[in-house]
């Protein structure tokens, strides 16, 4: 057995917000604690290669009762209300090898660990003290893989109406997720694309909350989208601002999936009412090699206003090029399909 630390950085000087933050998650987690709630870890979906995995997690504080480990099973407001355990030693077990990290300042875990892993479905076990232990699914890429699909969640397989604040609220904290809509025909483009492609990894990209993944992951999987890990965010103070920007989270993510992927060339899939053209048509620029084309689903009037975007021409799907890249543009996942099926992508 081998302990390898896993840890992040040490800590720099943090913004004056995320030392007010810390300090009632402190005050929090002690009063909780003398109540009797116990920590409890909640696994992501993480993935890698042969070699590696990038294991994601969270430890909370919550009440030992059956109906709170079926963590926000329902309703969205739910996974807000738990409190994070900072600095948390946290085992992660690869076969025989086990790797040491801890907890950041609101209970996550994000590790690069060594193990040995084949190519599919593989898992790790994750443990902390006073906790249960869980299994952490990983998406193994094959090393030999060319092809695979980068995927918006909100607008782009679930309409969710953002980032009006009002109704952005709403979907998170109030609606109950079986009342939560699919985007029409988009589950079966995106099967469609993993047939043409056996082995493909599909990740689902979102500037939304960790606290939602697994509500997000139940919604994906009852609507037959592929399985794939979930590249969230944690809303709230950062070490250096107040608030997390959503848009260099997904510039970051790109960029590291084409490091950590290089050989790969990837469907970016997303839609006009929020930054998604904007942000793949930068990495598109950047990264020409990684990038196999571009599809946006286009919102309808309708739906651009409550998306607080400004409508763009609706009509037949239509292919266009732009920066180097063929960009495919369709209301939904039959017309994308239907531009799709006839070029070298599949």
């Amino acid at each position: 057995m081998s302990l390898t630390p896993a840890g992040p950085p040490p800590a720099l000087r943090l913004h004056r917000a995320a030392r007010i933050e810390d300090a009632v998650h402190e005050v929090i987690e002690r009063r909780l604690r003398q109540r009797g709630w116990e920590p409890v870890i909640t696994a992501y979906t993480g993935y890698g290669s042969p070699g590696w995995a990038r294991v994601m997690a969270r430890v909370v504080l919550t009440r030992r009762t059956r109906a709170v480990r079926q963590l926000d099973k329902v309703r969205g407001w739910r996974s807000f209300t738990t409190s994070p355990v900072n600095n948390a030693p946290v085992r992660i077990q690869i076969g025989d090898q086990v790797h040491e990290t801890r907890t950041d300042r609101s209970g996550y875990v994000d590790a690069r660990v060594t193990g040995d892993l084949e190519p599919g479905w593989a898992s790790v076990r994750l443990s902390t003290e006073g906790a249960e232990s869980v299994e952490a699914p990983i998406r193994v890429v094959d090393p030999g893989m060319k092809f695979g699909v980068v995927s918006d969640i909100d607008d782009t397989v679930m309409v969710t109406a953002l980032p009006r604040p009002l109704l952005a609220a709403w979907n998170t904290f109030v609606l109950d997720e079986h009342a939560r809509a699919a985007v029409p025909g988009m589950a079966v483009l995106y099967e469609r694309l993993v047939t043409a492609h056996p082995g493909a990894p599909v990740f689902y990209l979102s500037t939304g909350a960790w606290n939602v993944g697994p509500t997000l992951a139940r919604f994906l999987s009852r609507h037959l989208y592929p399985a794939g890990p979930l590249l969230l965010t944690d809303w709230g103070p950062t070490p250096d601002r107040w608030f997390r920007s959503g848009q260099e989270h997904k510039r970051n993510t790109l960029r590291r999936l084409s490091a950590e992927f290089p050989d790969i060339k990837w469907l970016l899939i997303g839609d006009d009412g929020q930054h998604d053209p904007e942000i793949y048509s930068e990495f598109a620029r950047e990264h020409s090699d990684n990038v196999a084309a571009v599809a946006i689903r286009r919102l309808s009037p309708t739906q651009a206003v409550l998306a607080g975007a400004i409508p763009g021409p609706s009509g037949t799907p239509e292919a266009v090029g732009s920066g180097g890249k063929t960009w495919f543009t369709a209301p939904d996942g039959a017309g994308l399909w239907s531009l799709l099926r006839d070029t070298d992508i599949v």
